[in-house]
This record gives C-alpha cells, structure tokens and sequence, in this order.
C-alpha cells in the first residue's frame, strides 16, 4: 500500500514561487517514476513533471520547462515541486503520483500512475 500527501498549496500573485511537497509511506522502494500532475477545472489532467527513480532522470512539460522543477529527498522520503515565476495558467489542483510500473511506461500521461494523493489547491492570481 502506497500513500502521497500534498501539502504546500495557496494562493500566490503572478510571478510569485511555491514551493509544493509530497510525502510518501507505505511500499515506496520499488516505484519506477513519480511526477507531479495537475487538473485545472474544465481541463484534463496533465503531467507537468516527473522523474524515474532508477536513473534520477526528470522530464518537464513545455508549459513549465524553465519555472518549475522537480526533486527528491529520498532519505526523507519527500518529493518537491518547487515553482517559480508562476502564470494564471498554473492554476490548477496538483497531485502527487507514483507508479510501480516501469516496462513500456513512459509516466508522461496520469494515465500511466498506480497511485495518486488528494491533491493541493494551487491559486495564482493577475
């Protein structure tokens, strides 16, 4: 059993930073990839960063490639989304995901994670 918790959401005006976390318990070790993934309401789901745990390699999407980055403190079992020079457009609730799954996946889709948190609210105000 694998539990995410989100915390660190709010509210933030435009070109602002925050600083997202997720905590992980339960069977963590063997997970092949994590990313963060967001919904903004009337949208669907979209992975804007993940990295795989056995290369320490991460992957960005365009929309956040430059402002947002990704990492791990695997002693503390934490992963982080750290955000900067936030737009309107990041609007969204965030989860954070985890998948055991690693033949064939890519983990750029939310459709390819096991496990998700509750979600943290992010608001960005103009």
């Amino acid at each position: 059993q694998v539990q995410l918790v989100e915390s660190g959401g709010g509210s933030v005006e435009a070109g602002g930073s925050m600083r997202l976390s997720c905590a992980r318990a339960g069977d963590t070790v063997s997970m092949y990839c994590m990313g963060w993934i967001r919904q903004a309401p009337g949208k669907e789901r979209e992975t804007v960063a993940r990295f795989y745990s056995t290369t320490g390699t991460t992957r960005y999407d365009d929309s956040v490639k430059g402002r947002f980055t990704i990492s791990e403190d695997n002693a503390k079992k934490m992963m982080y989304l750290q955000m900067n020079n936030l737009k309107p457009e990041d609007a969204a609730m965030y989860y954070c995901a985890a998948s055991k799954s690693g033949s064939g996946n890519t983990c750029s889709s939310h459709d390819d994670y096991n496990y998700y948190g509750q979600g943290t609210q992010v608001t960005v105000s103009s």
